[in-house]
């Protein structure tokens, strides 16, 4: 009997291997809507920002709605994610979530990612994996990066809006079975604003790994830092007026040039893992340290002269997970592939939010010092009952703690702590005539911030406010197929539902926790590759959701920035030759602003070029056009109430939205030595 080969995952550790660049293979996946995107097709993509990578998994977009260093916009299923509450991501096993974040629960910085050193991206979806806990009940991505290079390499990119970045990278051989991959990057940027954002980013990653795929190990460094200047949204009777202050205001404008931020984020991990024919073993452990201080303005004059906040976090992190599978034989009837796990994570931070004028603090609202902690320890058994028919049914137990201190309201301190455990099950029929089948069901949960979990004052008002669980449930169900047309064409189809107790978030912001209210998504999802000859190919992802809130609230059933449609086509040519390149079409549909739906942000499809030439083995030059055809749209809308000089003390309720960047041509020489 042999073990399935397990995923190369840095972060889960599942018996059950996923091969190719687009589909499960049958027999393996345990979803239709899982699956694996390699190193060579992201390669061929042109991305606007590092976590553009994930826009590769099907029906997830990535937006902004300020400054390029801060954390991006998330959407995936018909959920708003914010910067990443319900979508997990990892980096080479380390967490990218944080929890309890001053700026909003789940906040996930992928700016940290550098691409070229990408192996591959496992996604999953939906609460139906025991091995996913935390922030996955929308679906998870696990980022892992190579841990050699075939040769060192020199990247430097230059384009419009003072784009510059620089990475050098290489890998050494210290002994017979030992690596040490280095990487440094360097990013600067002003992008298309009035006020230069002023990104400055430097990036450092360093992997020493030894043994062999049988037994080995690994060890993790990375370090980061940033600083920019903010973009964020502005008012649309601004755009349409034309004019601010006798001035001429356009859409790349500013309303508070002092808004921004600079952070800095180290991590330290580690990976052992050891297989036998009939068993598999891996833990990971590492420690995070990781410090924010932003300065955001939204209202702009609405509550005081100038309504900027500032958001302070200062971390740290340590966790682990560790996970075992063996194979066992009940009789010669059928066999079992049994998985036992134990996550852990700890995080002791100290958040803050503070009014502020030209990034000075002027008052304290509230301030707190923050110790929670997540234990998770699960069990899983795919049972392959004939040929055609294998189960999964998995059972996960999630502890959560926290206590905090609170600097200013005393009664919002406090201790809490929830315990949820969470049931899954899948049934896979097939391969039947090419065809798998998939049927999944299964419990999650989202765990909510700290400070929502003991909080009994708002902060700014005074008025009482009720604390929220710690851990919230989440129940989804899935049904799939996976098949091909033709021997060229490949196809997956799964229509899902995803229901959720409630959605309440904390808000940064404001200091308090906003109420949420029962939910449904609804949805399908339908993917394709296609390749008739080696050097065209063509992948699509279609994703309609019906996001509703299901209660008889009067102010509607529509859920607020919940986009309903999602497409993108991929047009690649790759001959293995001197020229490859991509036209990719992303499509991103309308969304409700409001709760009755009377509101609503406009579609946008644009395309992105990615023109490559090898000239030399060593000598190769990349050209990417991004907003191919110029299209003016937003990146992020809302609506709220603002007020600008001169306008009534009351505020003007409007359209607040981030424009897109226009067409950005970039340019990129690699060297290999």
């Amino acid at each position: 009997m042999i073990l399935y080969a397990g995923r190369a995952t840095a972060h889960e550790f599942p018996a059950l291997n996923i091969t190719g660049a687009h589909f499960p293979s049958s027999g393996a996946a345990q979803a239709a809507s899982e699956g694996r995107i390699e190193a060579q097709d992201l390669n061929l993509r042109a991305g606007l920002r590092p976590a553009a990578l994930l826009e590769s998994i099907p029906g997830m977009v990535v937006t902004q709605h300020s400054g390029s260093g801060k954390a991006n916009q998330y959407f995936l299923r018909g959920m708003n994610l914010d910067h990443g509450t319900d979508f997990a991501t990892t980096l080479n096993g380390v967490p990218i979530n944080l929890p309890s974040h001053a700026h909003g629960h789940g906040y996930s910085d992928l700016n940290v990612l550098m691409p070229e050193l990408v192996w591959h991206v496992d996604y999953r979806k939906g609460p139906y994996f025991a091995s996913e806990g935390d922030f996955s009940s929308a679906g998870s991505a696990h980022v892992v990066y190579r841990h050699q290079l075939d040769r060192p390499l020199l990247d430097w990119s230059m384009g419009q809006g003072g784009y510059l970045r620089g990475l050098a990278a290489s890998s050494q051989s210290l002994g017979e079975t030992r690596h040490l991959l280095m990487a440094v990057e360097r990013l600067n940027h002003e992008g298309p604003w009035s006020t230069p954002e002023g990104l400055r980013k430097l990036n450092s990653q360093f992997i020493l790994s030894g043994g062999s795929p049988r037994e080995g190990w690994s060890a993790s460094l990375s370090n980061y830092r940033a600083r920019w200047t903010a973009t964020d949204q502005i008012p649309q009777r601004l755009i349409d007026a034309g004019t601010y202050q006798g001035k001429p205001f356009g859409r790349f404008d500013s309303l508070d040039p002092s808004s921004g931020a600079h952070t800095q984020r180290s991590s330290v991990s580690g990976q052992w893992h050891r297989s036998s024919p009939n068993a598999r073993s891996r833990v990971d452990a590492y420690a995070i340290r990781y410090e924010l201080d932003l300065f955001s303005n939204f209202t702009y004059q609405l509550e005081r002269a100038n309504d900027q906040f500032a958001q302070s976090d200062r971390r740290t992190a340590w966790g682990a997970h560790a996970q075992h599978t063996w194979l066992a034989s009940v009789g010669d009837h059928f066999e079992v592939l049994q998985t036992l796990g134990i996550q852990w994570r700890a995080d002791r931070i100290q958040a803050g939010l503070f009014d502020s004028e030209y990034r000075q603090r002027q008052a304290t609202v509230r301030e707190d010092a923050i110790a929670q902690s997540l234990l998770g320890v699960y069990a899983e058994s795919d049972i392959t009952w004939t040929s055609g028919v294998r189960s999964v049914v998995g059972w996960r137990l999630d502890q959560y703690q926290a206590r905090v201190d609170s600097a200013l309201q005393a009664l919002n301190s406090g201790r809490s702590a929830a315990v949820r455990g969470s049931p899954k099950l899948s049934l896979i029929l097939g391969p039947w005539r090419d065809a798998t089948f998939f049927i999944n069901s299964g419990e999650g949960f989202h765990s909510n911030d700290a400070r929502g979990t003991t909080t009994r004052v708002d902060p700014r008002s005074g008025e009482p406010i009720t604390p929220v669980p710690g851990l919230v449930r989440s129940r989804g169900q899935e049904w799939g197929v996976e098949t091909p047309v033709t021997a060229h064409w490949q196809t997956a189809l799964a229509l899902w539902q995803l229901d959720f107790d409630s959605e309440l978030v904390y808000v940064g912001d404001a200091g308090n926790t906003q109420a949420g209210r029962p939910s449904r998504r609804t949805g399908v999802e339908w993917r394709h590759h296609w390749q008739n000859q080696r050097p065209w190919r063509i992948d699509a992802n279609f994703a309609w959701t019906r996001p509703r809130y299901v209660d008889a609230d009067p102010s509607g059933p529509f859920i607020v920035n919940a986009v309903q449609r999602v497409a993108r086509v991929v047009l690649a040519y790759d001959a293995q030759g001197p020229w490859a390149g991509s036209l990719v079409l992303r499509h991103i549909g309308s969304a409700p602003l409001v709760e009755d739906n009377t509101i609503r942000a406009e579609p946008s499809t644009t395309l992105y070029l990615r023109l490559s030439r090898q000239f030399t083995p060593d000598v190769g030059m990349t050209l990417d056009v991004l907003n191919l055809t110029d299209r003016r749209y937003h990146d992020m809308r809302y609506v709220y109430t603002s007020r600008l000089s001169g306008e009534p003390v009351a505020g003007v309720r409007d359209v607040h939205g981030h424009a897109a960047e226009p067409r950005t041509w970039r340019v990129a020489v690699r060297m290999r030595f």
